[in-house]
């Protein structure tokens, strides 16, 4: 299987394929419109409007399993993005990304590249994992996603490269988005 097997939803209903995004290095992330670290559709916009002309792409799946911090559905969190963050990149419908009803496609990211270890160094990483373990411990083991905006990076091949947890510097994000446009220039 690749990543250009799967399809997905747009809010209007319409089933679009993953190969519409071949060629393209991708940052696929599970977001949520009143999380914590919302401020984040902020940071991928301006990567989106950095990278688009070079072959990048922000997907955007809203998702409500992380304390119900997206209850709308896909097409309101689609209009909520744009008028609040100023999103221009595609958002889809709503799913889930873990359990029962995990969507393919987030299946298939998440046994694609190794879960890193949860960091708990600063104050809002102890915050995020005690709620972790509090709430939804068993997001902590295996290869679950654990929060929302967990984002992945896939290149122009539609292979994996790499997982960023929700408080992952978007520096290092970036260097790994240009590391991969780069290579794909040469």
């Amino acid at each position: 299987m690749s990543i250009y097997n799967y399809l997905v939803k747009k809010t209007n209903g319409e089933i679009l394929s993953m190969e519409t995004y071949r060629d393209q290095v991708m940052l696929i992330v599970n977001t949520a419109s009143n999380c914590g670290f919302t401020f984040q559709y902020e940071d991928m916009q301006k990567l989106y409007e950095r990278y688009a002309a070079k072959g990048f792409t922000v997907l955007s799946f809203p998702c409500n399993q992380f304390g119900e911090q997206n209850p709308e559905d896909g097409e309101t969190s689609a209009r909520q993005c744009k008028l609040q963050f100023g999103v221009t990149y595609p958002v889809f419908d709503k799913i889930d990304v873990n359990g029962k009803e995990t969507h393919p496609l987030f299946n298939y990211l998440k046994h694609e590249v190794d879960c890193p270890e949860f960091v708990r160094d600063t104050m809002q990483q102890k915050h995020l994992y005690n709620t972790i373990q509090t709430n939804y411990p068993d997001y902590l083991i295996g290869r679950n996603i654990r929060w929302n905006f967990t984002k992945f990076l896939v290149d122009q091949n539609g292979r994996v490269i790499q997982r960023f947890e929700p408080d992952a510097s978007f520096l290092d994000i970036e260097n790994a988005i240009e590391q991969l446009l780069e290579t794909a220039a040469v």
